[in-house]
């Protein structure tokens, strides 16, 4: 008996060992990497065309969200979180999930406002929440009448397509697991024909947030506990971005890397300093880097297409040090604008937002392969238990082996629509469509 005790115990300390949280956008790493295990590869949601009737294989749960987004849900033990944003009402919204029964346990109003202006691929409420097992931190742009004599920061480098008696504010709000507001600040205005789509990382006591934009840009550090500020970064080229920073203990520092603003930099997330810096090679940004085999990857963007590799290890401008590799100036297929790429041991995975996915060996910059998956992506991959998941703006995703040659394992359809990235937490894979928040796995 006392054996068998024994043996339970330490198969429930193994599968505690294994179970791993998704608390932010791409991850526990930023990197949309996973140390999960036993994870599914098939699954499916096929509507009878006569009958009407819907069946799933392999799917836990299905719950309708209440209004539409492209943000990626986040996961903490049993609770999901989500935001989304009710369009009739012009409502932005806080949404928290039970993840064993997919029941909505609270939904809570962040604030209402106009629609501010964005692209046809984005949504009202694109930015991921990402929490600290203690709070959720949300970012939202919160449209506002603007007061009397009050001026713009600076003017916008393009013209808005807000009225000038608007004013769009950046909010970030930070809510308690029980759906209490515990606070809420405006750290600067955002600026972008394009809408706004950043989502917010944490690093130790700090909330960190990109705010790139066509007018005073910056990059600003709250208090996790307060919303204080911390430090702030000018970005004096004031050209709009979406890249979510990268975190990564790398060269003997931890280094805060992300591409934007005609640039790619590195800064120190504890106070804001720069490291090193790399001019261009293009000017508008929106996939985040990724670090493996000691290079940091990078793909973008507008108006031209690069895929480059980065040596991190440098000091002030490295532009003609420090760039491995550099495929520049190529098709749209060959480079991704909005997906974010994956590092997988020696190699890096990277599809386009036309759907070509091109593997790369990550020293050389030989492209292994490239064929092409779906219409078109905006979702970023994730790599778990040796599996690259990949899911298109059709909700169809695709399974393929973590290694250097093109084998797609399987073919997963959803039935819906899909512009976010999946999550993956205990066993299970979790993707927001436009309709529902999908659990995949067992029960």
């Amino acid at each position: 008996m006392k054996r068998l005790l024994s043996l339970l115990a330490i198969c429930s300390l193994t599968a505690v060992a294994h179970a791993e949280d998704w608390p932010a956008w791409r991850g526990p790493r930023l990197d949309g990497s996973s140390t999960e295990k036993n994870l599914p590869t098939t699954w499916s949601v096929v509507k009878n065309k006569k009958t009407g009737e819907v069946q799933m294989d392999n799917i836990a749960w299905a719950t309708p969200i209440p209004g539409v987004g492209h943000s990626s849900p986040i996961i903490l033990g049993d609770k999901v979180f989500l935001t989304s944003c009710l369009l009739k009402e012009q409502k932005r919204i806080l949404v928290r999930l039970d993840r064993k029964t997919g029941k909505i346990e609270w939904q809570r109003e962040v604030c209402e406002s106009p629609l501010e202006p964005r692209h046809k691929l984005n949504s009202y409420s694109s930015s991921t929440p990402a929490t600290d097992g203690k709070l959720v931190y949300t970012s939202f742009v919160r449209v506002r009448n603007k007061v009397d004599n009050e001026g713009p920061p600076s003017k916008p480098r393009e013209k808005s397509r807000l009225s000038p008696d608007l004013v769009p504010d950046m909010l970030i709000t930070a809510w308690d697991f029980d759906g209490n507001k515990v606070w809420e600040k405006v750290p600067g205005r955002f600026y972008s024909t394009h809408g706004y789509s950043s989502s917010p990382i944490l690093y130790k006591d700090k909330v960190i947030i990109n705010g790139d934009q066509d007018a005073e840009a910056f990059i600003v550090a709250l208090d996790k506990t307060t919303g204080t500020e911390k430090w702030r970064i000018s970005r004096p080229n004031r050209l709009r971005s979406y890249c979510v920073p990268l975190l990564v203990d790398v060269a003997g520092k931890t280094q805060m890397v992300l591409s934007g603003a005609l640039g790619i930099n590195s800064y120190n997330p504890e106070d804001g300093t720069p490291i090193w810096n790399i001019k261009g090679p293009t000017e508008q940004y929106v996939a985040s880097l990724v670090y493996g085999d000691g290079l940091l990857f990078m793909t973008a963007g507008f108006p031209t297409y690069h895929n480059l590799t980065i040596r991190p290890d440098g000091k002030g401008d490295v532009t003609t040090s420090h760039i491995q590799w550099h495929e520049s100036k190529t098709l749209s297929k060959k480079a991704s604008y909005v997906p974010s790429p994956l590092a997988v041991d020696k190699h890096f995975f990277m599809i386009s937002d036309l759907g070509w996915l091109s593997v790369f060996e990550s020293q050389k910059g030989t492209r292994v392969f490239m064929e092409q998956l779906g219409r078109h992506h905006s979702g970023s991959p994730i790599l778990a238990d040796g599996h690259v998941y990949m899911t298109d703006d059709d909700g169809i995703t695709y399974v393929l082996k973590g290694s250097g040659k093109f084998d797609i394992v399987s073919r997963n359809p959803l039935g819906d629509e899909c512009y976010s990235s999946p999550a993956v937490s205990q066993g299970q894979l979790f993707i927001r469509t436009n309709n529902f928040l999908f659990c995949i796995g067992k029960k």
